[in-house]
């Protein structure tokens, strides 16, 4: 397959539009399928994997491909919810142009808005496809307003619908006159409206055409088609076709709409040639139950050959492959060789990670990065056997390296087994995945929140250690000055003996009883910051003293100053974008006031606003369920850490009484 007959088009929208509807019927329209798959059917070539089945929604993104006049189409589903986006913003990467799938009930959604807003971030094209048309309630004319409200006038109908709700039948192509003028009544007068709009709209992307048009004389057939595969190259138009995905009502016209006029990697980059040297991103890494770890790549440049090799930049190595794959959702069929533009899958890497760039070792490259959201919700696992604890970390590395939104680790404070994403239920099939796939079996929580501790005022402390039980005692006295730093000071520590008082060679025993004094605080044990401890006098004596004696000296004059010096508890905040619709920002903001945060801002994306605050972490451990309850499902957020905080006193004491019972409930 030469590389200008390559389409690789990403399909988004809102959960729910009928993306992998939509693919599972051009697969079938192309023969890559011998029967439409249905999701509802559970026979979808898209979600295959048991829970997308039982659930009935895509989770992870996919690769399936299939052959239409002589062109590949690569065409890659993706999730809808906001808790999966990590595919769909790595098959947008890979991708040279996108399909909105929009719902004609629903017509413009949260899900909606974010996948053009993908799609203008990475600078690619964009198609729209009007789904359900057959659905009660649906309405073609509306959600075509809606589009161009929304995303601009220069999206023009190109199929119109023939029949309404249950009676939708068929689609006229608004680009063949004759298809239009073989209508009758109500049908023909709009969609000629339509015919006419689009005609004008092409015209006045070329000034050759644009003559023409105003001097009364018509634009031939092939004028037209020229002229509009130009304005959609140049992004001067965006096409909107229509149909019933489920009902293959449209398909042929979308299909043969795709055949013509989406862009081959070639006219997205004049580079993308079979002739220059090798270059490839990865974008996503699947975890295959009989092939093992299939790295998915995205060929730019060059020829890749089966049994052959590259070199990873990211990771300076050079990897040696076996066979390469073709992708068809859960099915590979082998292949000797890839090409630039097209889409290809790899087994069995050592090195290779998503987002790493692979290229020709003689001219070294590397791409930027794949950019993924932080993950904006954490739960705590503890296995439940040893056998488990075993196993578990194999088997989250595996999922991490699947889904590169889905985090893990240990707490260094608390000591917790961490797992982070997007949401959650982003969550909850993860942790599903762990127990089915992996056979590990965990209890989950809700994170500790790593709490810290400090001082408000400058005090002195002195301490003197002595011992006395037969031979050799132990004496040590320090004197120590403690005093805040500002928030993010950390530690320091100051010698400021002169005179001899301590011996230079006690000195490292103080700073190291001092140091274990501050990693557990006064109030609840937490890890003291933000303090300078200068050790300014002490004694010692020629026989008794030494390091040890020193460092419990240090230990304990450090916690009678940390009693002294009033302590304080201070709590993670939490820099907080939540995206909303107009309608809930009254709501959502005082929400977030009600959560101790701080609104400090607004700003508005398309429709939607984004409300920017500030939030203990402690008031968001939650906040994923309860925001979707919020905003019936429309609402998301991101958030990433800003900077410590002291906790309010009355808080404070709320929090030691709650560390007091646990440790407590613990020790009974």
């Amino acid at each position: 397959m030469d590389t200008k007959d390559i389409r690789n088009i990403v399909f988004l929208g809102h959960s729910g539009a009928g993306k992998t509807s939509l693919i599972d019927s051009m697969l079938f329209a192309a023969g890559a399928n011998s029967r439409r798959g249905s999701v509802d059917e559970g026979t979808s070539m898209c979600d295959y994997q048991p829970d997308e089945i039982e659930r009935k929604i895509t989770i992870d993104s996919k690769v399936l491909n299939f052959e239409k006049d002589g062109k590949r189409i690569n065409a890659l589903d993706t999730p809808g919810y906001a808790d999966f986006i990590g595919g769909a913003i790595s098959s947008v990467a890979a991708s040279d142009i996108g399909v909105c799938v929009i719902c004609a009930v629903s017509m413009i959604e949260i899900g909606t808005l974010r996948a053009w807003g993908m799609l203008k971030d990475n600078k690619k094209g964009a198609f729209f496809f009007i789904n359900k048309l057959d659905k009660e309630h649906s309405n073609f004319a509306k959600t075509i307003d809606a589009i161009q409200n929304e995303f601009g006038k220069n999206c023009m109908p190109i199929t119109y619908p023939l029949g309404k709700e249950t009676a939708f039948k068929a689609v006229a192509d608004l680009l063949d006159k004759a298809a239009v003028e073989k209508l009758s009544g109500e049908e023909k007068e709009e969609a000629s409206e339509y015919r006419n709009q689009l005609i004008e709209a092409i015209a006045e992307t070329d000034d050759t055409l644009i003559e023409k048009y105003l001097n009364g004389t018509e634009l031939t057939a092939d004028e037209i088609i020229s002229g509009f595969r130009r304005a959609v190259a140049g992004e001067k138009i965006f096409p909107v076709f229509c149909g019933s995905a489920t009902k293959s009502i449209g398909i042929a016209e979308f299909l043969n709409g795709i055949v013509k006029f989406a862009p081959s990697p070639q006219d997205i980059d004049p580079k993308a040639l079979a002739s220059e040297p090798f270059t490839a991103q990865v974008f996503r890494t699947v975890i295959d139950p009989y092939v093992g770890h299939l790295t998915i790549v995205r060929i730019y440049s060059g020829v890749l050959q089966s049994n052959t090799g590259f070199y990873n930049a990211n990771k300076a190595v050079r990897e040696r492959i076996g066979q390469i794959y073709l992708l068809q959702g859960k099915q590979q069929k082998d292949i000797d060789r890839v090409v630039a533009g097209d889409i290809a899958a790899i087994a069995k890497l050592k090195e290779t990670e998503t987002s790493d760039t692979l290229c020709d070792e003689s001219k070294p490259v590397k791409f930027e990065s794949i950019q993924m959201p932080e993950p904006a919700i954490s739960l705590s696992l503890k296995p439940k056997t040893r056998q488990d604890e075993e196993r578990i970390m194999t088997a989250l590395a595996k999922l991490s390296s699947e889904d590169a939104t889905f985090k893990y680790g240990r707490d260094s404070q608390t000591k917790e087994l961490i797992v982070s994403g997007l949401g959650d239920l982003h969550l909850k099939v993860m942790i599903e995945r762990l127990k089915k796939h992996f056979k590990v079996d965990v209890e989950v929580g809700t994170p500790k929140v790593a709490y810290k501790e400090t001082i408000k005022k400058k005090i002195q402390s002195q301490y003197k250690h002595k011992k006395q039980s037969g031979g050799h005692g132990q004496y040590g006295e320090v004197y120590l000055e403690i005093e805040p730093l500002p928030r993010g000071g950390n530690y320091e520590f100051v010698d400021r003996v002169v005179g001899g008082a301590i011996p230079r060679q006690y000195i490292p025993g103080v700073e190291k009883g001092v140091k274990e004094a501050l990693q557990a605080g006064v109030l609840i044990g937490a890890p003291v910051v933000d303090i300078r401890v200068s050790l300014y006098d002490g004694s010692f004596h020629t026989v008794d003293s030494s390091e040890m004696a020193f460092k419990i000296a240090g230990s304990t004059a450090m916690r009678k100053g940390l009693q002294d010096g009033g302590p304080v508890l201070l709590e993670p905040i939490m820099d907080v974008e939540v995206v909303v619709s107009e309608d809930a920002m009254g709501n959502i903001t005082g929400d977030l006031n009600g959560r101790r945060g701080r609104i400090m801002g607004m700003d508005s994306k398309g429709s939607n606003q984004i409300v920017k605050a500030q939030v203990p972490l402690s008031e968001m451990l939650k906040y994923a369920t309860e925001l979707r309850s919020m905003t019936a499902g429309k609402g998301s957020y991101t958030m990433k850490f800003s900077h410590y905080e002291q906790v309010p006193e009355k808080t404070t004491q709320q929090i030691i009484a709650q560390v007091k019972q646990t440790h407590e409930t613990a020790v009974k």
